[in-house]
């Protein structure tokens, strides 16, 4: 557990030590301690555990263990954090232009937003279209009759995410991230409804603390195992990025084998963290994508450190972000959908007709959408240049995302992300817990990705659901059985995207395409585009980053295919 966390009860009548404040299993059966979410002015007071002895009382009432945050860490201090604090500070420095330019993008998930609201930062006009009535992309959810919320996805913001950091910073949004302890917790497949965790101390820096949460943990690997895993690893921790970027040709399973990594580690760590990264398996993740995970875990102190967002995604994150964007002058419009580019005689972007029958005409294009989208669009002009014919070999990976709300509140969890070992399962976590918005005392939402889900996408709800209640049942065994006899489903969602962040297989990495295009005023933006941090949260708002940098260094020619544009439109 870190040094500290913040505690609040309404009925705080006793102090428990910090065995009974680290897992909500332990301590006496008559009494417990009430955590609330802290890290904000109006949590109470601030706490050590391990600083004080509980008193004794003889009588007091009895409490429940809700949950526990913990501060921000210290992020700024990192290379890489500001690195992207330079880069999003080169925007609100740029000279303001004479005339901004009116840039069209299309797709309103992270990409579209980062795209937008950093030419906006530098003084143009961006309108963004989004096709579907909710923003975020992958990272939307919907509110249903209940008022409850159901989301695309289980989304975790990392310490190593520098550019989503920051973007949270420039909004004003850091309070709502709830950051958890510096752990990461694995089901144990061989021992139903128990856990094994990787405790990364606070007192030591990186990689120590890295390295020191592996050798701690015994229960997953062996000792001998873990030296031939680090011996395996010597090459990519001595060669540095290089070494990272010539492994995109092996999938992870081949680069253990030619390593000499045992298979065991694959099957205990690597099938997990595969699923979580990518939701496939080892045998066709590009190594390239584990190692540059472990690269950024291993050299930042805080960069494993995960945290939850305190709310639906649409309002707590994307909306502040439409806010900014809308008070500098641009423009966002939901129910907006791309019908198709339309091009001039010279092959560039003439507009982008929507499916509405209105006609979208601007200064520069941005298509922001996933890859499979921008392949079924595609003008027939472009696609024999090379550029665009590479995106071929970039597909959407299927992956289905599971919300179950049970009668009762679950025990045999943590305020944390879990990773599940099971076959059909990759990550999840009880939001009642883990989320401010979605808090409940008395009952339990679990919300789980189903990966890898090829086989699963077609199959109906209830064949998901009944799958899902079988793996539970083994990572809830006393609490959970397929058949509903213990705890019962009060209601479920189940949200499929055939389509989601690009399957990082071996090879994928020369069809990347860089965020200007060949096409004079036309950009991509979207975590599958040329930037280092691949198919993630990260890597579609630094894409964004990159794309609306691109579009500031064209602007004196972008102004004038705008003037020309103006010239041509008179004279008819």
């Amino acid at each position: 557990m870190a040094a500290s966390g913040y505690i609040s009860a309404a009925n705080l009548n006793c102090l428990l030590g910090a065995r009974n404040l680290s897992n909500p299993k332990v301590g006496s059966a008559d009494a417990t301690i009430s955590l609330s979410f802290g890290g904000s002015d109006s949590m109470g007071l601030s706490v050590r555990p391990t600083s004080f002895r509980a008193p004794k009382r003889t009588h007091f009432s009895p409490l429940r263990v809700v949950c526990v945050d913990y501060p921000r860490p210290e992020l700024e201090n990192t290379v890489n954090f500001v690195d992207a604090a330079y880069l999003s500070s080169t925007f609100r420095a740029s000279p303001r232009p004479l005339q901004p330019l009116k840039i069209v993008i299309a797709g309103a998930g992270l990409a579209g937003l980062s795209t937008a609201k950093y030419l906006a930062d530098a003084g143009h006009k961006p309108i963004l279209l989004e096709a579907r009535d909710v923003l975020g992309g992958k990272i939307a959810a919907w509110k249903d009759e209940d008022g409850d919320w159901y989301e695309t996805g289980l989304h975790i913001f990392f310490g190593a995410y520098p550019n989503v950091q920051n973007l949270f910073g420039e909004l004003g949004l850091n309070d709502r991230l709830q950051w958890k302890e510096h752990s990461m917790i694995f089901a144990m497949p061989s021992k139903p409804g128990e856990f094994s965790r990787f405790d990364f101390p606070e007192i030591l820096p990186s990689p120590l603390n890295g390295i020191w949460a592996i050798l701690r943990n015994n229960e997953m690997l062996t000792w001998p195992e873990k030296i031939k895993f680090a011996i395996g690893l010597l090459p990519a921790m001595l060669g540095g990025q290089a070494y990272v970027e010539a492994q995109d040709g092996l999938s992870v399973k081949e680069w253990m084998i030619k390593q000499g990594v045992p298979e065991r580690v694959t099957d205990e760590v690597f099938i997990a963290m595969s699923k979580a990264l990518n939701f496939i398996n080892p045998d066709e993740l590009s190594m390239q994508c584990i190692l540059i995970a472990l690269n950024r875990f291993l050299q930042e102190k805080h960069g494993s450190k995960m945290a939850f967002l305190d709310g639906n995604p649409p309002e707590r994150l994307c909306m502040p972000i439409v806010d900014h964007i809308q008070s500098l002058g641009g423009e966002v419009h939901l129910s907006s959908r791309i019908q198709k580019i339309e091009l001039n005689d010279d092959g560039t972007v003439k507009n982008f007709l929507l499916s509405n029958g209105k006609v979208m005409e601007g200064d520069a294009y941005v298509f922001a959408a996933p890859v499979d989208i921008l392949k079924l669009l595609l003008p027939d002009n472009w696609k024999g240049i090379p550029y665009f014919q590479r995106l071929d070999k970039l597909v959407g990976v299927p992956v289905i995302n599971v919300h179950i709300w049970f009668d009762r509140k679950l025990k045999n969890t943590y305020d944390h992300l879990l990773f599940s070992r099971s076959p059909l399962l990759s990550v999840y976590a009880d939001m009642s817990v883990t989320c401010k918005e979605y808090y409940d005392p008395n009952k339990s939402m679990l919300e789980l990705v189903f990966a890898p889900a090829e086989e699963w996408i077609s199959r109906s709800d209830e064949d998901i659901i009944e799958a899902t209640m079988s793996e539970l049942a083994k990572l809830f065994p006393d609490e959970i059985s397929a058949d509903q006899s213990k705890a019962k489903i009060v209601k479920y969602h189940v949200v499929k995207t055939p389509r989601s962040v690009y399957k990082t297989v071996p090879n994928c990495e020369p069809c990347r395409p860089l965020q200007r295009s060949p096409i004079e005023g036309f950009y991509l933006a979207g975590d599958y585009t040329k930037q280092k941090y691949l198919a993630s949260m990260e890597g579609a708002v630094l894409s964004g980053k990159l794309c609306a940098q691109a579009i500031v260094q064209d602007c004196e020619v972008l102004a004038g295919r705008g003037q020309k544009r103006m010239a041509q439109a008179s004279v008819v």
